[in-house]
């Protein structure tokens, strides 16, 4: 099952995006409307996009003190995200997702069009089943060895 595509999962949900001055209190209706935990945030001309996760929203907002009304998400947003092109696959998405430590990945086309945004939920069951046993076949091997 690891072989499957982010592509096979990746249009699960709509992918919501909004612009950079955005609030954080527009980002967070919208994420409860859809039922999802972040929002793309494109960036005109050649400046990095970025993406606004709940993540973002309890630890440099809520914890912080901001104003959600008054505070915009290039204010509080992750910043040049780590993406992953659409043709690769789960396990290679898991693997960007581990060494980033973030739980969202945009999701890019050839064209370097941003299509879709995964989270780790949506590979919640049979790839992170699988890679459990292959850490425990490793595991397994390592200690014959």
């Amino acid at each position: 099952m690891l072989r499957r595509t982010v592509g096979d999962v990746a249009y699960t949900h709509p992918l919501l995006s909004l612009p950079p001055q955005a609030s954080v209190r527009d980002a967070a209706r919208l994420m409860k409307r859809d039922h999802v935990a972040s929002v793309y945030v494109p960036r005109a001309g050649r400046d990095p996009a970025g993406i606004f996760t709940e993540r973002d929203l309890t630890d440099r907002v809520v914890a912080e003190g901001l104003d959600p009304d008054r505070t915009t998400l290039a204010q509080v947003m992750s910043p040049a995200p780590a993406m992953i092109a659409v043709g690769a696959t789960v396990a290679e998405a898991l693997r960007l997702m581990f060494v980033h430590a973030v739980r969202h990945l945009p999701v890019i086309a050839a064209n370097g069009q941003v299509v879709a945004m995964v989270s780790m939920r949506d590979f919640l069951g049979t790839e992170v089943a699988d890679m459990d046993r292959a850490r425990s076949l490793a595991e397994e091997v390592t200690e014959v060895l």
